[in-house]
Formats: C-alpha cells, sequence, structure tokens
C-alpha cells in the first residue's frame, strides 16, 4: 500500500508573523499562466487583499500584481496583526474566485516569504518591486503600471 505524500509545512513558524513585523511576499500562478493582465481581474485581487488586511489589522507598504505573480511587502499594524492569516485569506478568498471565473488558473500551493530585518533596506526593496513591470518590458517607467497600491504611499509623489 503507497503511502499518503505528506505536504510540506510553511518554513517559518507562525509565531514569526505576528505584530509589527515587514514580510515580503512572492505568490505564482500554477504553471506561471499570466492570469493578472486586465483591470477587473486586478480589482477583484485588490477587493481581496484589502479586506483580509482589514481583517488581520495589517497595511501594505506595496502590492504589485504582475501577469503571472504577485509581489507585496505587507506590515502589522499593531502587536495583534497577524500577517500569515491575512495572507492565506487573501490566497483562499482569491483563490476560490479563481476557481469559480477563471477555470483555468489556480494558485500554486505555497509563496516565497521574507520578514525584513531591521537593517534591510525597506524603500530599496519596494524601488526594486516598483521596476518590476519595467525589467519584464511591459511598460518602460514603472508609474506607467496599472496593477499596484500601497495603503501606506501615495505612489504619485515617487521618483
Amino acid at each position: 500500500m503507497k503511502q499518503p505524500i505528506r505536504e510540506k509545512r510553511h518554513r517559518l513558524i507562525p509565531e514569526l508573523y505576528v505584530g509589527e513585523r515587514v514580510v515580503s511576499f512572492t505568490g505564482c500562478v500554477k504553471d506561471r499562466k499570466k492570469l493578472f493582465t486586465n483591470l477587473e481581474i486586478f480589482l477583484k485581487m485588490e477587493e481581496f487583499l484589502l479586506s483580509s488586511m482589514k481583517k488581520y489589522k495589517c497595511d501594505a507598504y506595496i502590492y504589485l500584481f504582475m501577469p503571472n505573480h504577485f509581489h507585496f511587502i505587507l506590515t502589522g499594524k499593531n502587536e495583534r496583526s497577524n500577517i500569515k492569516k491575512c495572507i492565506d485569506l487573501f490566497k483562499q478568498k482569491s483563490g476560490f474566485y479563481i476557481s469559480q471565473n477563471q477555470k483555468e488558473y489556480h494558485w500554486q500551493k505555497d509563496y516565497y516569504d521574507h520578514i525584513l530585518r531591521k537593517h534591510e533596506n525597506l524603500i530599496a526593496n519596494i524601488k526594486y518591486i516598483l521596476n518590476n513591470p519595467v525589467r519584464a518590458g511591459i511598460v518602460d517607467y514603472w508609474k506607467d503600471y496599472k496593477y499596484m497600491g500601497s495603503t501606506i504611499y501615495n505612489f504619485d509623489n515617487w521618483e
């Protein structure tokens, strides 16, 4: 009899995501299919992200949806904030929506995350994400890319 394959646990313990942490996330569409290519799907994903952040008391330094993946840098607003529960709820809500409305698309099981340490440059990380569409050849200037936002910054004032 074949042994069931055990799904690997997320690499960091849940307690590391509680409080006023800053965490960078990258999540991919399964098989790198291009899902986030129109304003309608972006607005739905943004809605799920914002409601998840509200529930778990989080803010976004940046959220940006590339055609086949996303980049977020999230932070907790207070000591009870739970960034992991926020991202997991986002993936659950958005994954259900995608399965009902975009049947050929699915999220990859997990996501990559990185807890930013005090010595890491937050602004450099944000600028790197902002320039992702430029490096991919989608736009010539990062401000021309539509599928991004922040609950902390107004990027219209950035250079």
